[in-house]
Parts: C-alpha cells; sequence; structure tokens
C-alpha cells in the first residue's frame, strides 16, 4: 500500500481510493455478464459511474482489472472457507464445511464468484500467468483437507479433490433455487467418499 507523505495526499487519497471499490464490482458485473473478452473499459466506466478516462488513475488496462476482480472474488471465498473450517473439529468435518463455504460463495448469485471460476483468458498468457497461482494458493486448502482424511491405503487424494472440486465449480449449472442447501450438497457429495475412510 503506498505510504502517505503528506496532509495533501492524506485529504486527497480518500477521495480517489474510495471508487476502486466500485469500480472493480462494476468490472465484475461485465466480466460475469458479457465475458472478459466482449466486456468494454467503457461499459465498465458507464457501470461504475465514472468517465473511461478516469479509470487509469485505478488500471492501466483491462487485464490489469481482471487480476484485481480475480484477487477480490478469491479474497471472498477463501475468507468464508477459513471462518468456516475454523469451527470444524476433525478432517471430516472441515472438509464438509470447505465444501459448504465454497457452494455458499459460488450460488449466492455474486459477480466475483461466478468470474472466479470461469476458464482464463486463452489468448493472453500474461493474465493466466497471474491468475493461474492465486487460483492455486486457495485450491491448496482443499489439497491439505484431503491430505488429512483418514483414507485406506491406495486412495489417490489428488483425484478425489479434482473430482470433488470439479462437481461443486459445476453446480451453477444444475443447481436450483429452492433445492437441497449447500451444506445438504456438500454432505451428499462427502458420503460418496466415506466408503474409502481408513477403518478405526
Amino acid at each position: 500500500m503506498m505510504a502517505i507523505v503528506s496532509d495533501i495526499k492524506t485529504e486527497a487519497a480518500p477521495r480517489r481510493d474510495n471508487r476502486r471499490p466500485q469500480l472493480l464490482d462494476a468490472a465484475a458485473r461485465s466480466f460475469r455478464e458479457q465475458g472478459y473478452a466482449a466486456a468494454s473499459m467503457r461499459d465498465i466506466a458507464a457501470g461504475a459511474d465514472m468517465k473511461a478516462g478516469s479509470m487509469y488513475y485505478y488500471f492501466a488496462s483491462k487485464a490489469d482489472l481482471l487480476i484485481a476482480v480475480h484477487e477480490e472474488g478469491i479474497r471472498r471465498i477463501s475468507a468464508a472457507v477459513d471462518d468456516a473450517v475454523a469451527l470444524a473439529d476433525n478432517p471430516w468435518a472441515r472438509l464438509h464445511a470447505a465444501m459448504s463455504a465454497h457452494l455458499s460463495v459460488l450460488l449466492d448469485g455474486g459477480d466475483y464468484a461466478q468470474v472466479v471460476i470461469r476458464e482464463l483468458p486463452l489468448d493472453e498468457q500474461a493474465v493466466r500467468e497471474r491468475l493461474v497461482p492465486l487460483r492455486d494458493e486457495y485450491e491448496a486448502r482443499f489439497a491439505q483437507l484431503f491430505d488429512d482424511l483418514p483414507l485406506i491405503d491406495g486412495a489417490s487424494r489428488r483425484h478425489l479433490r479434482l473430482l470433488v472440486f470439479g462437481a461443486l465449480n459445476w453446480s451453477q449449472t444444475w443447481y436450483r433455487v429452492g433445492g437441497d442447501t449447500p451444506a445438504e450438497i456438500a454432505g451428499a457429495f462427502l458420503d460418496l467418499l466415506k466408503p474409502l475412510a481408513a477403518k478405526s
């Protein structure tokens, strides 16, 4: 974070900085509704009630905006998962809590989560190189949760994690409001894994 080195900057920074969240919200909404390729900086600026030129004070390019949206989206979903896991007291309960929180964020209709789980831009390698580590850092939480499970010898924790994570992320396609809750869905998925639990 940039240090404030004068009284003048102390007064100016809050007025400028308070538009960044509004701009990020508009970008997340545009990327979700139109897709990254189709969303224009002009449309994003209009959604934030800003002049297009003013956006460049905050972000040099649309790619920078996408990265910032991903950072904010992953921060939100990570916080939800971490808070849920902290309340659980055994490996199966922690995984259930993480799955439930992940689903809750995905299914609440928020723009950020929808952008985060979409395919990364295929034609912008520099953007992909910035975004992939963000996703990997988040998914490392689930890798640890699966590593902690007491499973039978030979059970592939990596493949189980990929299977579950893919099912969770695909839920936006088949989920219907009024159906099972995120906790119920997570519990049903977890029940499919428990036959692989090691005998105590």
